[in-house]
């Protein structure tokens, strides 16, 4: 089954590639805290005209990104929002492996619009997983970036037909206000996508080293501001997300671009990074998919080894059974938590 999780993963990001045409080792660190925070940022940066999108990002939303004001005595409908990845050309196939992509919708009483509002990746998930390696560059090339789209319309056969509609929420015009401003901060400050949770194991009580950061944690974070707001979750609805886990020992720190690809970095390390990215290029034939899945099994399972590029930053993990793994885990919609 692990093999089959990791062939998934894999296809979904070859499959976007295919498309195309082909970012100090500190030795003192202070003792790590688990899991890894996710780094913040003052700005987002300009992506460099090097990565290219398979599909244009956000094509129907505003250029720079802005949501409609409401007005304070409007009353805001919250609906859950989920179908499969690619359904728009995959239809439901990849729901049957619960590969799913979550959102949120928004209705105005006052105006009859409605809104979706998404995360997703700028370049696709497979330029968010894996790097280029581009013969001019010394280091792996990453194109990672993710953002939010807020855009007028939902698209009711989209998500109804493989996946969930339904509401889960209501809030007033003043608290959809808050909230466009707290999703402006959390826009701007939280840049790049991560694909991989990873944590000890499947048990109910493992240590987590690092956190996903896609879109179903988007709409987590957003449910809870909402909750934080004072708006209630009245929906009994099972709320299940995609999940994909690594499951290693403790990672180890390896380093940066400069510690380890710059001038005076660790040629043993930087050849042995580019060794383990090298077979999850984009294949340009079915033999050269199955020596690449062959080489990928042998480095994950057979060596037990993985490389995570995190907060810029690469990680060595000490990979472990079952290695890799595709969950479809129940998350309930939060609580507000009333002060005593």
């Amino acid at each position: 089954m692990k093999r089959l999780h990791l062939i998934l993963i894999w296809t979904v990001c070859l499959a976007e590639w295919s498309l195309q045409a082909f970012g100090d080792l500190d030795t003192t660190r202070r003792q790590q805290k688990w899991p890894v925070p996710y780094r913040r940022f003052d700005h987002r940066p300009k992506a460099d005209p090097y990565c290219q999108a398979v599909y244009q990002f956000c094509p129907t939303g505003s250029p720079d990104g802005s949501i409609p004001v409401m007005k304070d005595a409007d009353f805001i409908e919250v609906f859950r929002l989920q179908a499969p990845v690619w359904e728009f050309k995959y239809g439901g196939l990849l729901g049957r492996f619960h590969i799913m992509h979550d959102a949120i919708g928004f209705r105005s009483t006052l105006s009859g619009r409605n809104y979706t509002m998404e995360w997703y990746e700028l370049f696709q998930l497979g330029n968010c997983t894996f790097p280029h390696l581009r013969a001019e560059a010394e280091a792996p090339f990453w194109c990672n970036q993710g953002a939010a789209c807020f855009f007028e319309e939902i698209d009711d056969q989209h998500w109804k037909q493989n996946g969930t509609l339904e509401k889960v929420s209501e809030m007033t015009g003043a608290q959809f206000n808050e909230m466009a401003k707290w999703i402006r901060e959390d826009n701007e400050t939280g840049i790049y996508y991560e694909t991989w949770t990873v944590q000890t194991d499947p048990g109910p009580n493992p240590a987590v080293w690092f956190d996903s950061y896609d879109c179903s944690q988007f709409v987590h974070r957003t449910y809870r501001k909402l909750a934080d707001m004072g708006v209630s979750f009245t929906s009994q609805l099972q709320t299940n997300y995609t999940r994909i886990f690594l499951y290693s020992g403790e990672p180890s720190f390896v380093g940066n671009d400069t510690t380890i690809f710059g001038a005076a970095g660790n040629k043993t390390v930087a050849s042995d990074i580019k060794r383990f990215y090298q077979p999850f290029r984009p294949p340009q034939s079915t033999k050269d998919f199955l020596i690449s899945l062959l080489e990928i099994y042998e480095r994950v399972v057979l060596e037990k080894s993985f490389y995570l590029y995190y907060n810029y930053e690469y990680w060595h993990l000490p990979m472990k059974p079952p290695y890799i793994r595709i969950t479809y885990e129940e998350i309930p919609l939060p609580h507000i938590h009333k002060k005593p």
